[in-house]
């Protein structure tokens, strides 16, 4: 297959650059200057971005009512090592000029899967050799990896809960080939997506079995790895529903119960995606700080869903003053455990041209800069912190402060309750929170 114009499939296009708040050019960042130190560390440090393989190098535009608008060249080969290799080399090309460090990828989004369980691991080690290869040539390494337990229409009724165990087995064969590939490939985390891990109908569904297999496996892929020598983290990703009607990792805290429950805490972290804390009726900020609290915070999937659209549309994210708050949560946690911010965002359905995956992703790239910048100024500079303190400023001392460490009892509360009277309101002064967002901006 013959590439574009001198050996590229992004010819024209050169390394994306910094080049301040004032440039005009579309293929410059404005704000992200990977080695400038914010709160400590240097953007590049904080942020760790990555590309996903899937929507960047795999989506076509297909949505539930169409077909794709997009034809990748590197897809043309009929040989499946031949448009893998050729996919490599685009992806390659372009997080080198994006000037970033990582990728994300599903174990078949390397290479077509084969009609064999045997077929595919063959492939996989034959593409896992030429990733290697261009990782060694430029530097650029794997953020996470993860195994697509839910396209195959043998996973229709989910995988690790699904309830013949003859796919169940095949969901572990299938994820122990995803983390020697991630494992060969130097991934630094693995990530767990239970896209059909739920159910349609309780009609039909034993719930608390479904779960313990669930735990079950986990356990098992986690010992496996283990095993391997693999030391870094694993994350399971938050969503509500879609496909399935309910699905069993449905936001932040229930995911935090499950892993407690099951004995998974001291290895497993969350990997939350913006979409799926909509999908789940709370913000993006609300699903941080119950990570957050629990020491949970492991990565990010960077993108936004449309406010007049119920379903997962993987935008890429740009919204400023919501990212901000994303950012006060991520700086006051010391940012990420392990993890990074993936952009799993893909194009518009009528965004076609090779040059709108660059924009796509400066954009999303500049945006969260600039909110790491804000955010930090809002915590070095302004009122915030001694603003929130304030609110809490009766458990500091006295009988507040005897409540927090445990020396009162129900007894207490009423005595102290007799001898105060009536207690006059404080205001939450919400409205002063909100514009000191909007002055940092």
């Amino acid at each position: 297959m013959k590439k574009y114009i001198n050996g590229e499939y992004f010819p024209g296009i050169q390394t994306i650059k910094y080049e301040g708040p004032d440039s005009d050019s579309p293929f410059a960042y404005r704000y992200y200057e990977a080695d400038k130190v914010v709160g400590g560390k240097t953007m590049r440090e904080h942020l760790r971005f990555a590309v996903a393989y899937w929507h960047s190098f795999c989506g076509t535009g297909a949505d539930p009512f169409g077909p794709g608008t997009i034809t990748h060249p590197w897809d043309a080969p009929a040989d499946p090592i031949d448009a893998a290799k050729a996919k490599a080399d685009a992806a390659f090309e372009f997080i080198t000029k994006m000037g970033l460090d990582y990728f994300c990828f599903h174990d078949f989004d390397l290479v077509r899967e084969a009609d064999t369980l045997a077929g595919s691991e063959k492939l996989l080690q034959q593409v896992t050799e030429y990733i290697q290869q261009k990782q060694k040539d430029t530097g650029i390494k794997v953020l996470w990896g993860t195994a697509n337990l839910f396209s195959h229409p043998r996973y229709m009724n989910g995988a690790a809960t699904n309830p013949d165990f003859r796919i169940v087995a095949r969901a572990g064969a299938q994820v122990k080939l995803a983390l020697d590939t991630t494992m060969a490939l130097g991934g630094e985390n693995y990530v767990f997506w239970g896209g059909r891990e739920g159910y349609m109908s309780l009609l039909n569904t034993d719930m608390k079995r479904e779960l313990d297999h669930l735990g079950r496996f986990l356990g098992m892929a986690r010992n496996y790895a283990r095993g391997q020598g693999f030391k870094g983290n694993f994350f399971i990703e938050p969503k509500p529903m879609e496909p399935m009607k309910h699905q069993y990792d449905f936001d932040a805290a229930t995911v935090v119960g499950f892993l407690e429950h099951y004995d998974l805490l001291d290895d497993f972290k969350l990997n939350l995606e913006v979409n799926h804390a909509t999908l789940a009726n709370h913000s993006m900020q609300h699903e941080m700080e119950v990570a957050a609290m629990h020491g949970l915070l492991g990565s990010i999937d960077a993108n936004r869903g449309d406010y007049q659209n119920g379903w997962d549309t993987d935008q890429f994210p740009n919204n400023i003053y919501e990212l901000t708050q994303l950012m006060l949560v991520f700086l006051q946690a010391g940012g990420l455990k392990g993890g990074g911010i993936n952009f799993d965002a893909k194009l518009r359905r009528n965004s076609t041209d090779p040059e709108d995956l660059f924009h796509a992703h400066i954009g999303g790239v500049d945006i969260f800069a600039r909110a790491l910048i804000t955010a930090a100024r809002i915590l070095e500079s302004s009122e915030y912190i001694s603003l929130r303190q304030e609110r809490y400023r009766s458990f500091d001392s006295g009988d507040g402060k005897h409540f927090e460490t445990g020396k009162l009892n129900l007894g207490s509360l009423y005595e102290i309750a007799a001898g105060n009277g009536e207690i006059p309101m404080t205001s939450g002064r919400q409205e002063l929170f909100e514009n000191l967002i909007n002055r940092y901006i």
